[in-house]
C-alpha cells in the first residue's frame, strides 16, 4: 500500500521550512532572501505532483533568478516584496493557473485555508495508511537505534559533565548542535509552523476541496480487537520500547546518583544542569509523548500481541513520570541556589503541561482513541496552562519567596530583585527588606522603592488625564502603601545621585549570584 501523501511532497515541505528558518528567521540580510527566492521554486517544483502551465513556470522562474542575483548585488525591501509575489505566482503556475494579478491576490489568500486542509490530509493519511516502508526488516534494528541515539543525545545535552567526557571532536559537534538547538525559541517554533502551513498551502492550493471534521470517537472495537491481524511494525516497535526502557533506567540511575541528596560544591554549573538541563529533560518527556502516540495507532492496534506492547508502554510511562520528578528536582536546585523567577514558574507550568499530555497519551492507548482526539486535548492542555499562568499572581509569588529567603539570612535571591522587573503585584512585598540586616540589600531596596514611588506618582498623574479606563486596583494599592512608608526612602527621593550609587552597589553585590 502506498503512502497517501507523496514522499517528495513531504520532503519538499520540510526543506521549505528549514530554508525559511535559515534565510528569514535566522537571516540578517538580503543574501538570505536571495537564497530563498533561488531555491524555493526548485523545492515547490519538486514537491508538486503534476507540473502544469510550463510557459509561465519558466518565465516566473527566470524572473526569480534575476531578482536573486540583484539581491546578492544590492538588495532592497521592494525586491523582497517582489520576490514573495513572484513565489506565489510560481506556485500558481505550478497548479495550472495563469498568474493574473487579481487572481494572484485571491490565490495567496487561500494558502491559509489550503494549508490547514493539506496538514489535515497529512494527518489523516498517516493515521489510515500507517508508516511507509513498514515491511522493511531493517526497521527492526534502525528504529531502536534511532531512539537510542535521539534520547541518548538529549540526556548528554542535559548534563554538561557527560559532554565533557566525550572526545574533543564529539564534544565540538555536540556543542555546535546544542548551540543551534538552544537558540530555538517559542517564536521560532511558531514561525516554522507558519512556514509549513503556507508551504503546504502553496503545494496544495485549495480548489473546490471540502474540509471534513476529524473524528474524536474511539476506534471501533470490532475493527481493533476482533481482526487480530499481525502488524508488520510490531517487532520494530517492541525493540524500540525495550531499548528506551533500558536507556531511561540507566539514565535515571545516573540522574539520582549525581543530582539527588548531595551538597553542591562551589562553582557548580547551576545554569547548565538546573536551567538548560531541565529544559532538555522536558524535551525528552515531550518526545516520549510523541513516540507513544505514534506507536499505538493503525495496524498495531489490530495485532494480537498488543497487550505485550501495552505492558512495555506502562513500564516506560513509569520511567517518564520519574524523569518528570527529576526535572522538577532540577528546577528546585536552581531555585534553592538563587531564588524564584517568572521563568521558573513558567517552567513549572511547562512540565505540568507535558505530564498532563503524557497522561492523555496513556488514556489514548488504554481506550483506543484516535490521533485527532489526542491533538485536540493537547491543545486544550496548553491553552489552559497559558490561561492559568495569566491568572497566577506571578510576581507576588516570586517576590514573597525571595524576600523570605533574604530575611532568613540567604542573600542569593537578591539577584532576582536586582535584575528582573517587578509588577505592581509584587512591589509592596519588598517593604519588609527595608529592615534587612544586610546594609547593601537594605539600601538597594530603599533606592528601588524610591525610584518606584517616583514612577508611580508620575503614572498616576498621567492616568488621571487619560480617564477611568486606566484604573488598576494594584496600582492604587502600590501608591497608597508607598505613600504610607515614604519616610523610609525620602532621602533617596531628594538625592538622585545617592540613589543611583546605592542601586549600582546593590546590582554589583547581587550579581555574584547571577
Amino acid at each position: 500500500m502506498q503512502f497517501a501523501v507523496p514522499l517528495r511532497e513531504v520532503l519538499a515541505t520540510l526543506a521549505l521550512v528549514v530554508l525559511c528558518d535559515i534565510t528569514i528567521y535566522r537571516g540578517h540580510g538580503f543574501a538570505g532572501f536571495a537564497l530563498l527566492f533561488a531555491v524555493s521554486p526548485v523545492l515547490l517544483w519538486f514537491g508538486t505532483p503534476r507540473v502544469q502551465n510550463r510557459v509561465f513556470i519558466g518565465a516566473v522562474a527566470m524572473l526569480l533568478a534575476v531578482l536573486a542575483v540583484k539581491m546578492v548585488w544590492c538588495g532592497s525591501t521592494l525586491l523582497v516584496a517582489a520576490g514573495f509575489v513572484l513565489l506565489v505566482a510560481f506556485a500558481m503556475a505550478l497548479s495550472g493557473q495563469t498568474p493574473y494579478i487579481f487572481e494572484l491576490v485571491v490565490f495567496s489568500s487561500q494558502t491559509v485555508r489550503a494549508g490547514f486542509d493539506g496538514l489535515n490530509h497529512y494527518g489523516r493519511s498517516l493515521a489510515k495508511v500507517g508508516f511507509p516502508f513498514q515491511r522493511a526488516p531493517w526497521l527492526n534494528v534502525v528504529l531502536p537505534l534511532l531512539a537510542l541515539l535521539v534520547f541518548g543525545m538529549i540526556f548528554i545535552l542535559a548534563n554538561p559533565d557527560l559532554m565533557a567526557s566525550f572526545s574533543k571532536n564529539a564534544e565540538l559537534f555536540i556543542s555546535s548542535l546544542r548551540d543551534w538547538l538552544v537558540h530555538f525559541s517559542l517564536f521560532e517554533v511558531l514561525f516554522c509552523v507558519a512556514a509549513a502551513w503556507i508551504s503546504v498551502g502553496l503545494l496544495r492550493p485549495y480548489i473546490g476541496r471540502i474540509l471534513r471534521d476529524g473524528s474524536a470517537r474511539p476506534a471501533e472495537r470490532g475493527s481493533v480487537e476482533g481482526s487480530h491481524q499481525p502488524a508488520a511494525l510490531y517487532t520494530a516497535v517492541r525493540n524500540t520500547l525495550v531499548t528506551v526502557i533500558a536507556l531511561f533506567a540507566t539514565y535515571l540511575v545516573f540522574e539520582f546518583k549525581t543530582l539527588w541528596f548531595r551538597e553542591f560544591p562551589e562553582g557548580f554549573y547551576y545554569s547548565g544542569y538546573a536551567h538548560e538541563g531541565a529544559a532538555w529533560l522536558t524535551v525528552a518527556l515531550a518526545l516520549s509523548t510523541v513516540v507513544l502516540s505514534l506507536v499505538f495507532r493503525g495496524s498495531i492496534l489490530q495485532d494480537p500481541r498488543l497487550p505485550q506492547l501495552r505492558w512495555l508502554a506502562w513500564v516506560w510511562s513509569i520511567e517518564n513520570f520519574v524523569l518528570a520528578l527529576a526535572v522538577v528536582n532540577r528546577l528546585f536546585i536552581y531555585i534553592n541556589f538563587n531564588g524564584m523567577t517568572r521563568m521558573r514558574i513558567v517552567g513549572m507550568f511547562g512540565i505540568a503541561s507535558v505530564v498532563v499530555g503524557f497522561i492523555l497519551v496513556l488514556w489514548k492507548i488504554a481506550h483506543n482513541r484516535d490521533f485527532v482526539w489526542l491533538v485536540r486535548r493537547h491543545q486544550w492542555t496548553v491553552a489552559l496552562a497559558v490561561y492559568l499562568f495569566a491568572l497566577t499572581p506571578v510576581d507576588a509569588i516570586v517576590v514573597s519567596y525571595n524576600v523570605r529567603r533574604i530575611l532568613a539570612g540567604d542573600p542569593a535571591p537578591s539577584v532576582q530583585i536586582s535584575v528582573h522587573p517587578i509588577s505592581a503585584e509584587g512591589v509592596t512585598l519588598l517593604r519588609p527588606l527595608v529592615n534587612c540586616d544586610d546594609p547593601i540589600i537594605r539600601e538597594g531596596v530603599l533606592a528601588i522603592l524610591a525610584q518606584r514611588d517616583e514612577k508611580a506618582t508620575a503614572e498616576a498623574t498621567a492616568n488621571r488625564k487619560k480617564g477611568w479606563t486606566t484604573f488598576q486596583i494594584a496600582d492604587r494599592t502600590v501608591r497608597k502603601e508607598l505613600l504610607e512608608y515614604r519616610e523610609y526612602w525620602a532621602n533617596y527621593q531628594a538625592d538622585a545621585v545617592s540613589r543611583d550609587k546605592a542601586l549600582r552597589r546593590f546590582h554589583d553585590y547581587a550579581y555574584q549570584w547571577y
